[in-house]
């Protein structure tokens, strides 16, 4: 961790690529009002390793995003992804902004102030993402198609009563992992406990009690 000054917005860079970081970096130190990178890395060693919480995660997804969450370091995260599909993914995994990964510098900065104040920000290329249906049913009531079949998987083994830590074993995939797809699930299903969602689940036969 850098030490920042108080006045100087706080961000987080998360990439796999090493290359990439250094360029985001270079192009954020241009802006008239520089940012301060208080943390850059990857998602595993910036999850394991968070501090005091950024004001942005500038998160840059790659060449190719497959599925998972948003990096979690306590602050909003905007993507910068490279075509409408990653995109789709990003949105799904938790982020408040979507920017392609080509962005100019000065709306890059933008943007940034922008989910750090708790916008929502998608470039204009991105508008499909922005405003197709997002796993939601037309009367805005979850059903049986609300659920991708990892969700539906993740909804089964709520149903059994297995812990996070036990979802992400049986599923082979991080913690953090399986608690984002619970808390998909819950959203989806429109409650806030595990013990509702698998009751409402039940009511609306997704699992058997």
């Amino acid at each position: 961790m850098l030490d920042a000054p108080s006045s100087s917005p706080r961000l987080a860079l998360v990439s796999e690529d090493p290359l990439a970081r250094g360029a985001l970096a270079r192009v954020l130190s241009d802006q008239a009002e520089a940012w301060t990178v208080v943390a850059a890395g990857t998602q595993v060693e910036l999850e394991a390793t968070r501090g005091e919480p950024p004001d942005v995660v500038l998160w840059d997804t790659g060449l190719r995003l497959e599925e998972g969450a948003a990096p979690d370091l306590g602050a909003p995260v905007l993507a910068l992804v490279a075509d409408e599909a990653a995109g789709e993914l990003a949105l799904g995994a938790g982020a408040r902004g979507l920017l392609f990964r080509d962005v100019a510098p000065g709306m890059l900065g933008a943007a940034l102030h922008a989910v750090a104040r708790g916008l929502t920000v998608f470039e204009p290329g991105l508008s499909q993402v922005r405003t197709a249906p997002r796993n939601t049913a037309p009367s805005g009531a979850p059903g049986p198609d609300t659920l991708t079949p990892r969700e539906r998987e993740v909804l089964g083994l709520l149903a059994e009563g297995l812990s996070n830590k036990a979802i992400a074993d049986r599923l082979d995939i991080s913690e953090h992992t399986a608690k984002f797809h619970v808390n998909a699930v819950l959203a989806k299903l429109g409650v806030q406990r595990r013990t509702e969602a698998v009751v409402r689940a039940a009511r609306m036969g997704l699992v058997t009690l």
